[in-house]
């Protein structure tokens, strides 16, 4: 290479290094211009990143609304609780704040005197988290599900690096009690701007359909923090306190509800039915008393078999209490003549045939007879003589079949009255081929208990702002105009004694009959059809059901109720465990206050027993001949099931929890579940059911001491003699 070109190179060398570091230094000036002036970098505002960058938004969580019973008990409730962590990071610490736990075996030994836990496994927790560097650690089960009051003691101990994490869950005191009236609310997370917040969401019940109402709206708390995560002192703090959600108040009447649930418990255990339903309602006002059905659930741990209501959403042919709507329609004609004769046992109708239930009917009786003897040939000639398919179709739709009754439920179905053929027009007023729901048949009951009105049954009494103590809403008597005639309705009546109160018929209403009760009511024998078989055959395969009201002249209760398919006894269970309602509800609410069959029976209305003395308040209640269950060996009562305002018959059962540090196992062999739940919610065990009905075996010894890691298995079954 000549010396020229050598030169050349020797310089374009350097020169074209100067001019590329020339060029990146120029980059890099006109990068610090862009991020001094510009207000904007990469999409992102300074002036709002500089004052956001140590913020701290947290939210404070709204407490979600209580549900209470018409005598304020609570069904539903919120309960706080708190999980234990350690803060191992020596950032957390100054020279004059200790904020990490520096001597593990000090805090280790602390804890578990409080916990009541194995030292050397706490200590083996804080240890392991120190090795790993970790920031903090939490205990498992040893640190979590912590009461009020046991953090208040931990906090006593004065630990440096002990906190706490709030939280709260969705209590059920009462366990499967009104389980699909309730409903249930469960926890759910969501991440909005990077933060996780945690809420409680109803899907079911009343939890589900007043939602909004009771979530209440939550809170923030923002400040700006250091780089150790502590607040800046002199900087604006901004506080927006949460507003907390509404309360319910239902119409359920504890009282009348744990009634139900003991009858349709002794259904299910010993007559085992496929379903069962059973309602009580104030006949006038449209008040659900209590509300009951199996299979059920305990909210508290969702063992849930079916998610659809079975009072609002499941819909079934209802069988022959359609007769009264039937009837009803013939006599707002105007022309019923109920000694109007015909023969029974079948008719044809086209290439069909119709019989009666027993196959070959009572010869030629009248139609009053017809509806007493539950007729479904008579049914047949009544609309023949006196309806038409539009005429009854109409009638149906004004009673309130075929929709929705609008109760306080997210779903509801309208069930279906389409029938358009002959024989289709004379299935429907006999209750088959048709489908209606409880609330409608419920509702369309009022029409007799008012004198020709139709009431809108509700669940909810009253909804109420804790904040401000406001009544938001308040329920109301919804009545429609009158729909039908009173001469009707004491038709209707008159029919609807003699089938429960009858000399001459064998028919299924006959069981029904109290002494001294002026019941009136119509019962439902409903095929069942199913898929491929059609409708079912076997004394077994059917919907067994029953309206029932009284007093006669001005009914006060309603009690509705259903049992599909019992392995035996037909409709005996059904009517056995309405029977029982009937008298203990008449007896709770004095409605025959007169009767001699009733002035025999003792009653009680409990008060609050809480701070007051053991053996005073056991023979107290013993002298109303009431089963007093202690719990413990104090001398004092700290906890009481059921709770104040309820009202007690005789040989009813009553849990009174004692101020005893230890409590023992008591023998639970024909407690219901309901019981057993209050009884290991008192003593704060867990519990697990095998089956259904009542308790034949459980896997505690009687007189074992029970602590808190006790789990209580129990046997369903049959009711032991």
């Amino acid at each position: 290479m000549n010396t020229k070109k050598r030169k050349k190179l020797i310089w374009t060398l350097p020169k074209k290094t100067f001019c590329f570091f020339l060029l990146c230094i120029f980059y890099l000036y006109a990068h610090l211009l862009y991020l001094s002036i510009s207000p904007n970098i990469y999409g992102k505002n300074m002036k709002e990143f500089a004052s956001t960058r140590n913020t701290v938004r947290k939210t404070i969580e709204a407490s979600r609304g209580s549900i209470y019973d018409t005598n304020l008990n609570a069904l539903a409730l919120n309960v706080t609780s708190y999980t234990l962590i350690a803060y191992l990071d020596e950032k957390r610490s100054d020279n004059n704040n200790l904020n990490h736990v520096a001597d593990i075996d000090d805090t280790a030994d602390k804890l578990a005197s409080v916990l009541d836990a194995d030292s050397d496994k706490i200590k083996s927790i804080l240890e392991n988290g120190k090795e790993k560097n970790r920031y903090q650690v939490e205990f498992g089960s040893i640190g979590s599900g912590i009461t009020e009051l046991k953090k208040d003691e931990i906090e006593s101990l004065n630990l440096p690096g002990i906190s706490f994490i709030e939280s709260s869950k969705r209590y059920y005191p009462n366990g499967n009690f009104a389980s699909y009236v309730v409903g249930y609310a469960r926890k759910k997370e969501e991440e909005v701007n990077g933060e996780v917040t945690t809420s409680i969401v109803g899907e079911l019940g009343i939890e589900a359909a007043y939602d909004d109402m009771l979530n209440g709206t939550n809170g923030y708390l923002e400040y700006q923090q250091d780089r150790y995560g502590y607040k800046i002192s002199g900087t604006k703090e901004i506080n927006e306190p949460a507003t907390d959600g509404y309360d319910i108040y239902l119409t359920i009447d504890s009282s009348i509800q744990r009634f139900i649930e003991t009858e349709i418990e002794d259904i299910q255990s010993t007559y085992e039915p496929e379903w069962t339903v059973l309602t009580v309602m104030d006949a006038q006002t449209g008040e659900i008393l209590g509300a009951s059905s199996t299979p059920s659930f305990d909210p508290n741990v969702r063992d849930i078999v079916s998610y659809e209501n079975p009072f609002s959403v499941t819909s079934y042919e209802p069988g022959s209490t359609m007769k009264i709507y039937t009837y009803l329609c013939a006599l707002e004609t105007g022309n019923y003549d109920g000694n109007k004769t015909f023969n029974s046992g079948s008719i044809k109708i086209g290439d069909d045939k119709v019989r009666d239930w027993n196959n070959t009917g009572w010869g030629t009786i009248t139609l009053d007879k017809g509806f007493e003897y539950s007729s479904n040939v008579g049914v047949v000639n009544l609309i023949q003589s006196y309806l038409s398919r539009e005429q009854l179709k109409e009638c149906f739709k004004k009673y309130g079949f075929g929709a929705k009754t609008g109760v306080e439920f997210s779903k509801e179905s309208a069930g279906k009255i389409n029938f358009n053929y002959e024989v289709e027009v004379a299935t429907a007023g006999f209750g088959q081929g048709i489908e209606t729901t409880v609330l409608q048949q419920l509702q369309g009951a009022t029409i007799i208990s008012t004198g020709g009105y139709l009431v809108k049954p509700h669940f909810v009494k009253k909804i109420v702002n804790p904040n401000t103590d406001e009544v938001v809403y308040e329920s109301s008597i919804e009545k429609s105009e009158q729909l039908v005639k009173k001469s009707s309705v004491e038709k209707i009546k008159e029919l609807m004694y003699n089938t429960i109160h009858g000399t001459d018929s064998g028919t299924a209403g006959k069981a029904y009959n109290i002494e001294g009760f002026d019941l009136i009511g119509k019962t439902g024998t409903a095929q069942i059809y199913e898929n491929g078989k059609g409708y079912l055959t076997g004394d077994n395969n059917y919907i067994f059901s029953s309206v029932i009201m009284y007093p006669k002249e001005n009914p006060e209760i309603i009690i509705y109720g259903a049992m599909k398919k019992p392995d035996y006894g037909k409709y005996k269970g059904l009517s056995t465990a309405v029977k029982n309602l009937v008298k203990n509800i008449a007896k709770y609410k004095n409605i025959y206050e007169d009767d001699d069959s009733l002035s025999s029976v003792k009653s009680v209305s409990m008060s609050s027993f809480i701070g007051k003395d053991k053996e005073t308040i056991k023979k107290y209640l013993e002298n109303y001949d009431i089963d007093v269950i202690v719990l413990g060996s104090g001398d004092s009562i700290v906890n009481q099931y059921p709770s104040s305002g309820s009202r007690l018959l005789e040989k009813d059962r009553v849990f009174l929890l004692t101020n005893s540090k230890d409590v023992s196992m008591i023998d639970i062999t024909n407690f219901s579940r309901n019981e057993v739940d209050r009884f290991a919610s008192l003593v704060g065990i867990k519990v697990k059911f095998n089956g259904n009905g009542y308790v034949t075996d459980f896997n505690i010894s009687v007189d074992d001491t029970l602590t808190k890691d006790s789990v209580l298995e129990v046997t369903l079954g049959s009711r032991e003699d």
